[in-house]
């Protein structure tokens, strides 16, 4: 069973509408039925979907149990860069969602893993087995994955102690003059849509996304990213927060790009201490086609 309480930063809102906001891969129906089964709850009472939520109120939203039993095994391709007893390093594709969430319980990179192995670490339940970090499902690249608990407390840890080497490489709109940026703006949710994040005040917590420029083309550029915090689509909002979007943003770029492969954003290195051998591990996969494509019709104008 998985509870989340959520933070109020409208009024007279929807009850049913306020959720999805928030919780955006639940649908309008599932939530109203959740309401109708008390999973959904204001200030610890049953209200109707079409209640009005206040600034003061508690919400709890509670998924069931049983839910998480729909996650079965499938026989999806996994590009599996490394494996041992202890840890699976991925290469990712653009377009699939890291783990199942409610609404979503097929076509996850978690559904692959069930039907490739069995022992995955069970700390963050059925839902998320291994499942150590994200990436978002547009963005594609490296991926560590624990196959057992041990392994899961390790690299959850050294997430924490920022050691772990993590390096995106990103197409943005306009040409960055200077070779090295960093950008340090608080991110939170979008006060306007719910389901956008924002450089804000409100609600927020700590973001930093250091870049540096790879290549300069015409009117875009390539940029390597550092992240030394792991915000909900962060090096995307900061991208756009300082006028440089990526390329194929659906959310924060420009409608005029190609979109049919989403953002432009790809983790390219990932680096980290073997839970059990104590050795430093370090992987590199190259671009997806679709970018590299893009990159050399850059170099080509």
């Amino acid at each position: 069973m998985e509870k989340r309480k959520l933070e109020i930063n409208e009024e007279n809102v929807r009850l049913d509408k306020f959720v999805m906001q928030e919780m955006p891969n639940l649908s309008r129906t599932l939530i109203q039925e959740y309401i109708k089964e008390g999973h959904i709850l204001v200030n610890g009472k049953n209200e109707k979907a079409s209640y009005k939520i206040k600034m003061n109120d508690d919400i709890e939203v509670t998924i069931p149990d049983n839910k998480d039993m729909d996650v079965l095994p499938e026989d999806i391709p996994l590009d599996i860069v490394y494996e041992d007893q202890d840890v699976i390093v991925i290469n990712k594709p653009s377009g699939m969602i890291v783990h199942p969430s409610a609404g979503i319980y097929s076509g996850t990179l978690v559904n692959a893993l069930l039907y490739h192995c069995k022992d995955l670490s069970g700390i963050n339940g059925v839902n998320r087995p291994g499942i150590v970090h994200r990436i978002d499902k547009e963005t594609s690249g490296l991926l560590m994955v624990a196959k057992n608990d041990k392994a899961h407390q390790s690299l959850s840890e050294q997430l924490k102690e920022h050691s772990v080497t993590r390096r995106y490489v990103a197409l943005v709109h306009g040409v960055i003059p200077h070779t090295h940026g960093k950008v340090n703006a608080p991110i939170g949710r979008d006060v306007n849509d719910r389901q956008k994040m924002s450089v804000t005040k409100n609600n927020s917590k700590e973001a930093i996304t250091n870049f540096t420029v790879l290549e300069r083309y015409k009117d875009m550029s390539l940029i390597e990213c550092r992240l030394e915090t792991g915000r909900t689509h962060q090096i995307r909002v900061h991208m756009s927060y300082i006028g440089y979007p990526v390329y194929g943003d659906p959310k924060y770029g420009k409608k005029k790009d190609d979109q049919s492969h989403g953002q432009f954003l790809h983790a390219k290195k990932l680096g980290f201490i073997h839970p059990t051998t104590g050795e430093y591990l370090e992987f590199e996969c190259p671009l997806p086609d679709y970018f590299q494509a893009k990159l050399d019709e850059l170099k080509g104008e």
